[in-house]
């Protein structure tokens, strides 16, 4: 570890059982845009913004070929800052949502789109097999309600082809893990989870206990669960941390299969989430969370 690598002082997890990554690293979402309906950015802040969070110690990057807006993609900014990619960087992607023609992932790829999915993010990465890829159903609304074989099959039929080292889930329930698991082998599942929203915590600790990964996403509380920020100051006031801070630090200390990785386009926040790694929250903390 080098002096400013403090993302690994939140600890390890080994990612599908071979792929060692710190347990803070990084979403690439908001690298476009702020918001749903923010102006688009400037990607010369985006390359600046994932060159220093590999320079903090950032080994895992989430990103989605989707996570684009006005020209501005994720993944050519990725590309652009960090390839050649050196060895032990791990880049996680999502397929599954289509974009109408606002540019908004409003629709869902069948078992037969997925194949074009992946070979977009293949090429926009620029790399011959994907590290992680989840299968992300549901679109905005609550996990549950279909089923995923078809669509996770799909997936795995392009792992065994070589085209996807491991694969993930996305915004699912305990019905939907079982069908893929029954599938092929899962190493991540991502679904909404942070301090003040914690109605996945059976799920979490399926997780745990069967050496899954579970990656929130808006572990800082974005989308429809905001983060009450009222409820975290007295934490907050102890360690002179900021309510993001607090937030993954939370998340780090709950469980060791939780991998946090917060999103932004700016450089301060950037430094703000890597500095959660330097938090060590007390029983006292942690009580005052449950709040």
């Amino acid at each position: 570890m080098t002096t400013h690598a403090i993302a690994a002082l939140g600890g390890e997890f080994l990612l599908g059982g071979d792929l060692p990554v710190h347990r803070l690293g990084f979403g690439a979402m908001r690298l476009p845009v702020g918001t749903f309906d923010g102006a688009v950015r400037d990607p010369e802040t985006g390359v600046a913004v994932l060159r220093r969070a590999v320079e903090l110690g950032v080994d895992h990057i989430d990103t989605a070929w989707f996570y684009r807006r006005g020209g501005v993609a994720a993944n050519d900014l990725i590309r652009r800052a960090l390839a050649p990619y050196a060895d032990g960087l791990v880049i996680a992607t999502k397929v599954g949502p289509l974009l109408d023609d606002t540019g908004m992932p409003t629709g869902e790829a069948g078992p037969d789109g997925l194949r074009g999915l992946v070979e977009d993010n293949l090429r926009s990465l620029g790399v011959e097999r994907l590290d992680l890829v989840y299968l992300r159903v549901g679109g905005m609304g609550a996990p549950g309600g279909a089923s995923i074989s078809d669509r996770f099959a799909a997936l795995a039929e392009l792992r065994e082809e070589g085209l996807i080292r491991h694969l993930g889930v996305s915004n699912v329930d305990a019905a939907q893990l079982d069908e893929a698991v029954a599938i092929a082998p899962v190493a991540a599942v991502q679904n909404s989870f942070h301090v003040q929203d914690r109605g996945d915590a059976e799920l979490l600790a399926r997780c745990e206990k069967d050496g899954i990964a579970f990656v929130p996403f808006f572990p800082l509380g974005g989308g429809w669960r905001p983060i009450d920020q009222t409820r975290l100051a007295a934490v907050m006031e102890r360690h002179g941390a900021t309510a993001s801070q607090i937030a993954l630090a939370w998340l780090l200390e709950t469980s060791p299969a939780l991998l946090a990785i917060p999103g932004t386009g700016v450089l301060d926040h950037l430094e703000e989430n890597m500095g959660a790694a330097r938090i060590r929250l007390t029983p006292e903390d942690l009580a005052a969370l449950e709040d």
